[in-house]
C-alpha cells in the first residue's frame, strides 16, 4: 500500500500488526463466571454479546478486567506479522484502532519494538463504545488530524471493514 495516497493510515492490532496469544475460549470462560458470580447464567452467550451487556447487568468492569487479563498476557507472548515492518516506513501518521484493551495494544507494541512506529493507540477501553460503532475509529482518525476521507483503515475482520464502512474510510483487507 501506497501511503502517499493517504493523509493518514489506522491499523487493527491482532491479526494485523501481532497475533495475541490469548486461548479465548479460557476467556469465554471467565467471563462466563463473571456473569454465573452475579446469579446470572451466561453459558450460551457468546463473548462479545457477554461484553456488550455487561452494562445491563452492573458487570462492566469485572468483565472488562477478566478479558483484559488475558489480552495483557497474551500480548506479552504474541507473534509479530509481516505487516508490522511496513509501520517505520510509513510517511504519514499512524494510529492502531483495536477492539482489544488498551493496555494489550501498548504493551504488543512494545514487545515487538514499534511503540515508536505509533502516533496514536485506541483500544477497547479509550472511548465509550468499540468496533464496529465509528467512535474509535474517529477518534483515532481526530487524535492523529486526518480526515476520513484522506485516511485508510488496515484491519482482518469483517468488524474492521464495517467499521471502516459506517466512517466513510477506506479499507484494506490484510
Amino acid at each position: 500500500m501506497s501511503d502517499t495516497e493517504y493523509a493518514g493510515i489506522v491499523y487493527d492490532l491482532d491479526g494485523t500488526l501481532v497475533t495475541l496469544a490469548v486461548n479465548w475460549g479460557a476467556v469465554a470462560d471467565d467471563v462466563t463466571q463473571v456473569y454465573a458470580d452475579a446469579g446470572i447464567d451466561a453459558t450460551d452467550a457468546g463473548l462479545w454479546s457477554l461484553l456488550e451487556d455487561a452494562d445491563d447487568h452492573g458487570l462492566t468492569d469485572a468483565v472488562e478486567a477478566a478479558i483484559s487479563r488475558h489480552e495483557r498476557e497474551g500480548a506479552r507472548r504474541s507473534r509479530r506479522c509481516g505487516l508490522a515492518d511496513e509501520l517505520a516506513e510509513q510517511t504519514v501518521p499512524v494510529g492502531v484502532c483495536s477492539l482489544n484493551c488498551e493496555a494489550a495494544c501498548r504493551i504488543a507494541l512494545e514487545t515487538h519494538g514499534l511503540a515508536a512506529d505509533v502516533d496514536v493507540v485506541v483500544g477497547r477501553d479509550s472511548v465509550a463504545t468499540h468496533k464496529p460503532d465509528p467512535e474509535p475509529l474517529l477518534a483515532t482518525l481526530g487524535d492523529l488530524g486526518v480526515a476520513p476521507d484522506n485516511a485508510l483503515f488496515v484491519g482482518d475482520s469483517r468488524r474492521d471493514k464495517e467499521t471502516a464502512e459506517r466512517v466513510g474510510v477506506a479499507f484494506e483487507y490484510v
